[in-house]
Parts: C-alpha cells; sequence; structure tokens
C-alpha cells in the first residue's frame, strides 16, 4: 500500500514537472522569437534612417552645387520626416527591449535544463518525493523571478515559437545528429 502511495506520489509529481518544463520550453522560445523579431525590426528602422540621411545629404550637396531649388524642397522634406521618425522613436529603446528578451530567454534556458535534469533524476529513481518538491519548489521560486523581470511577449513571437517547436522540431535532436556531436567513446552506434 505504500509502495502504491508512492507510485502514485511520483507520478502525480511527474506530470507537474512535465507541464512546467512545457511551458518553459515555450516562454524561452517565445522570448528568443521576441528578441529576432524586434532586432529584425531595429535593423530596418536603423536602415531607413540611413537612407534618409543619405538622400538628404545627396539633395543638400545637389542644391550646393548645382543650385536646383527641387533638391532643396526634397531635401527639406525627407529632413521633416527624419525629424519625425527619429522623435516618434525616441520614446522606443528596441535595443534595451531586445537585450531583455535575449537575457530572459537565456535564463529560462537554464531553468528549462534544471528541470530536464529533474525530471532525469525523477525517472532514475534517484531522488525521493520529498527532494523532487523541494527542488521543484527552488526552481519556482527562479522561475517566478526570472518572469517578473521579463518584457511581455506578443502574439506573433508566440506563433512563431510554435512553428519552430512543433513543425522545424528546433528543441529535438535525432540519435544520429546527437551523435555526430558526441566523442567516439559517448556515441550510440
Amino acid at each position: 500500500m505504500v509502495q502504491d502511495s508512492q507510485a502514485n506520489e511520483f507520478q502525480i509529481l511527474e506530470a507537474q514537472l512535465r507541464e512546467n518544463y512545457g511551458k518553459i520550453v515555450y516562454s524561452h522560445k517565445t522570448q528568443e522569437k521576441c528578441a529576432d523579431i524586434l532586432s529584425k525590426r531595429n535593423n530596418c528602422i536603423k536602415n531607413i534612417q540611413i537612407i534618409l540621411s543619405a538622400l538628404i545629404t545627396t539633395g543638400l550637396i545637389v542644391r550646393v552645387f548645382k543650385g536646383e531649388e527641387w533638391a532643396l524642397i526634397v531635401s527639406t522634406i525627407l529632413s521633416a520626416i527624419q525629424f519625425g521618425f527619429t522623435s516618434f522613436l525616441k520614446e522606443y529603446n528596441l535595443g534595451e527591449t531586445i537585450q531583455k528578451h535575449s537575457t530572459a530567454a537565456l535564463e529560462l534556458f537554464d531553468i528549462r535544463e534544471k528541470y530536464l535534469s529533474l525530471l532525469t533524476d525523477l525517472k532514475a529513481g534517484l531522488l525521493t518525493p520529498e527532494i523532487i518538491i523541494e527542488k521543484r519548489n527552488e526552481l519556482l521560486e527562479e522561475l517566478s523571478k526570472t518572469y517578473k523581470g521579463s518584457p511581455r511577449t506578443f502574439s506573433k513571437a508566440y506563433k512563431n515559437a510554435q512553428k519552430a517547436l512543433q513543425v522545424n522540431d528546433e528543441l529535438t535532436f535525432s540519435d544520429e545528429e546527437i551523435d555526430k556531436l558526441l566523442p567516439n567513446i559517448l556515441r550510440k552506434k
């Protein structure tokens, strides 16, 4: 009877750990995708700013050396656009937000690996229910701190994470792939 009760405890704990592991995998990948999306957006913004600056400079050079009135008008309009664009963007520090998403992803990766190790130890029968509960609670506390310091994610990043995990298998490896990464002594084949 005691063995059945302990087996049931292990099943319940394993179910909760697996559920948390799955959530963390998605949170980690979503934070990575947020950083990727914002990085692309930031690069696009920087390119637009460079192009506007180049066009303004070219227009002013044409005005100075060729005396073309239209070049001054175009440069003035482009300068106003660039001013508006820059004024709007000064409220947003995409670089800082990208860094926060990247940091959150790294912290979640660490927690994810700890959950995986805990699940492995549980499956191998190396831990008592009390130790599992203690380690789980420590991980939940660490996870809570990470979530509190993490920037909010957005739906496009979640959809990209979902595709990466479900379709592109970004988190899984075949035995052959793993064998290629390991020294000969540790390979299965």
